[in-house]
Order: structure tokens, then sequence, then C-alpha cells
């Protein structure tokens, strides 16, 4: 517990066998109360694996892609009493060593939301991210902050935390079940009001880390532009977003 919260953290998994242990292996003492990992039907054996090392583990029937993932991950975090929920990506990509740095502005009311930011510092080029994806990153963000009207050092970091209260409030269902859903979530967690911090993530581009393809960047990276371009659309009452209909303002929530 942190400030007497329980804090849950969550890993949505797929072929995360060879670098489960080793994402583990660097979590802190007395920051998690548990962990969740959800398996979105992985080919390789990262449910027997998570089950040896004692994590519970929830699988999928079918795989339901990174949103889906998520959306059962931080509703069944919720189910188990959490306060706090922050995610890890269980293929060593980020480091749990920084996860006290992630929950405790959430724990002690300071911020809702805390991000791992790869690009502040020196954590994003020095950890192997390519250069393509870099760019990509720098040119979405600076895009997103003038659209969105909020400002973040990255809006694609996978590493994330969350207080309860937002994760009850924020209708995170209605997002995509693909990786568009990080962009939907943070720019619905923004119109609501909520507070998001970001702290320096140092990051791992290695041969078993995950990693989606050129082309699937390319599909992210427009699905990007869209979901920033909808947001100021909803924003500026010019249309109706699916994904932004349904949130509610600060002091709205019941």
């Amino acid at each position: 517990m942190v400030n007497g919260k329980k804090v849950v953290m969550v890993m949505p998994a797929y072929n995360a066998a060879s670098t489960l242990k080793k994402t583990l292996d660097e979590l802190p003492a007395n920051v998690v109360d548990e962990i969740l990992l959800v398996d979105d039907c992985s080919r390789d054996d990262t449910v027997s694996q998570a089950e040896s090392l004692g994590i519970r583990t929830v699988v999928h029937s079918s795989n339901t892609g990174y949103g889906g993932n998520q959306k059962t991950c931080y509703r069944t975090a919720l189910e188990m009493g959490a306060d706090v929920v922050v995610m890890v990506h269980p293929d060593y990509q980020y480091t749990p060593l920084i996860i006290s740095a992630m929950v405790s502005p959430i724990a002690n009311g300071v911020f809702d939301c805390m991000l791992g930011s790869r690009i502040l510092g020196t954590g994003a080029r020095k950890g192997g991210m390519p250069l393509y994806k870099y760019i990509s990153n720098r040119a979405l963000t600076w895009f997103q902050n003038i659209l969105i009207g909020y400002h973040l050092s990255e809006y694609h970091t996978g590493y994330r935390a969350f207080s309860r209260d937002l994760l009850e409030n924020i209708p995170f269902d209605d997002n995509s079940d693909d990786f568009v859903f990080d962009n939907q979530m943070l720019c619905q967690i923004i119109y609501s009001g909520y507070d998001i911090g970001e702290v320096t993530c140092p990051t791992r581009y290695m041969d078993d880390s995950s990693s989606i393809s050129f082309v699937r960047s390319v599909r992210y990276g427009l699905g990007v532009l869209r979901c920033t371009c909808e947001t100021f659309g909803h924003r500026m009452g010019w249309l109706q977003s699916e994904f932004l209909k349904n949130v509610p303002k600060q002091g709205q929530a019941e």
C-alpha cells in the first residue's frame, strides 16, 4: 500500500513468456499489493509462467486486441478493490523500478493519472527507440497538444497509472479495442478535467520486447490523427464523438 491506498499492478500480456520474470524481478518490494496479468490468447506459455510465479491470471478465450486487453485489466482491478491501478507491460520495455514514482502522486491526491514518459530526458533514443518512431512520436504529440489543448511530453507511452475515481468515471469501454485505445483514453481524461502528471522513464527496445510493425505504426498514427481531430471537433461543438459523448466533466460524475 501507498498512503493507505491499495495498489494493483496490471499487465496486458501477449506472448510474454520470455520477458515476464525479468520484468517482475525489477518490481520494488512493499509498493504493489496485488498483480494481475490478462493474457490475450498468447501462443506461448505466458499463462503457465504467470501461474508458476503466483500471479493472478485472467485468460481471454480469443484475442481481443491491446485495447480490449486493457479493458479487462481495469475492470478486474476495480473488482479487486484497487485504489490505484498501474499498468506495466510484461515485455520488459518499461522498468517497474520507478513504480513508486508512478503511484505516489496518485495515492497522495496530487494527480489522477501518471504517465511514464520516454521523451522527457534521453530515455527514448538511448533505449533504442527507432528514429522513425521517435520523429513520429514528437510530431504527433506536437499536433495533439495544439488541438487537444493540453501539454504532454508524449501521448504514446504504455506506462500508465490511474486513480480508482478516474477509472470508475471514464467510459473506457467506449474506446477502440486496438492500439488507439491509449490515445482515446487520454483524450477522455483530459476532456473530463482530470489532472495528468509525468515522470521520466527509460525504455528498452530489445529483440524480445513487443513492438508493432511499420505498417501497424502507420495505421496507429492515422488513428491518432483521427482521434485528435475528433476530440477537437467535439470540444468545439462541431460533432459528437462516440468515445467522448459519455464522458462526464468534473463535478458531474455520479
